[in-house]
């Protein structure tokens, strides 16, 4: 008998890799785009480099240099008199307690209010969104005179808790229009398919709706909170202690009715955003997730 010898099939065609493109000129569209990126770039770092170069300036150096200049020496004393004398530690927790409770809080809410009206059976529920979306339009000056007398009778003033419940209630109506809109459009069959297998609307809630939206409600909760960071005018209003100020307030306080003291004031404003550019850094990856997550399907 003779042996059969198998001949293996040829090895199908390596594919080709595609051609780099990285020789073609850029138009001239391209090289718009480019400068004007490069401009928004130096329009967002410029204030930050005035800061840097004016902070750690002693006032005989600051008053002597122009702002661009760069410091004869390194002098920490305007951050050392910012931080003693004005007992940031103390604002600093407050602006972090009370910025964090909007957002969470404020977040809920929104989820609570959306699912209601979104997926809901609610009548009128476009002119219920409307009328969250005005709560929006509502200048913040017009509270004041209301919003003082009622926590003035109720004890809040001068409590974080009066601020906490005004933007709540402020940043969740931007959060019910924002949400209520996108639940209108949320698959029906999910939640039939989740109903079918038993599964209560808060069940529906807890496991298939917020996982889905858990993008855009970090988004949600990273804005509420520095939205939150820089109010000014009403917690001027409601917090009127030196034990209940906040950042913002804090630094306005050096800005004096015939002299301020400048070289304590911008150090101030370096060490008062240097939480917010942390809390940016740590979700910045959430950000651009949440923003990015509705671009493919």
């Amino acid at each position: 008998m003779t042996a059969v010898t198998q001949v293996a099939p040829p090895a199908p065609p390596a594919p080709k890799r595609p051609t780099s493109n990285k020789s073609r000129p850029r138009t001239a569209s391209e090289w718009m785009l480019l400068a004007v990126a490069i401009v928004g770039a130096l329009v967002v770092v410029f204030p930050m480099l005035l800061l840097l170069l004016n902070a750690f300036k002693s006032p005989v150096d600051y008053a002597n240099s122009g702002p661009l200049e760069l410091p004869a020496r390194l002098d920490f004393t305007g951050i050392q008199t910012f931080w003693e004398t004005q007992n940031f530690p103390r604002a600093l927790w407050n602006s972090v307690f009370i910025s964090t409770m909007v957002a969470v809080i404020a977040v809920a809410v929104s989820v609570l209010n959306s699912f209601a009206i979104g997926i809901g059976r609610v009548r009128g529920r476009t002119w219920i969104v409307l009328v969250f979306l005005m709560a929006n339009l509502v200048p913040q000056e017009m509270l004041f005179d209301p919003l003082f007398k009622l926590y003035d009778r109720v004890g809040l003033l001068s409590n974080p808790w009066s601020v906490i419940l005004t933007f709540v209630v402020i940043q969740s109506a931007f959060g019910t229009y924002l949400l209520s809109s996108l639940l209108g459009t949320f698959p029906k069959e999910i939640l039939e398919a989740a109903a079918v297998d038993g599964a209560s609307r808060w069940r529906s809630l807890r496991s298939v709706i917020v996982p889905i939206l858990r993008p855009t409600l970090s988004v949600l909760m990273v804005f509420f909170f520095i939205w939150t960071w820089n109010e000014f005018l009403l917690p001027l209003a409601f917090l009127n202690t030196a034990d209940s100020l906040t950042v913002p307030l804090v630094l306005e306080q050096l800005n004096g009715e015939r002299q301020t003291d400048t070289t304590t004031l911008i150090a101030g404003t370096l060490i008062s955003i240097i939480p917010t550019i942390i809390f940016f850094l740590v979700f910045q990856r959430t950000l651009t997730r949440g923003i990015t997550a509705g671009a493919v399907k």
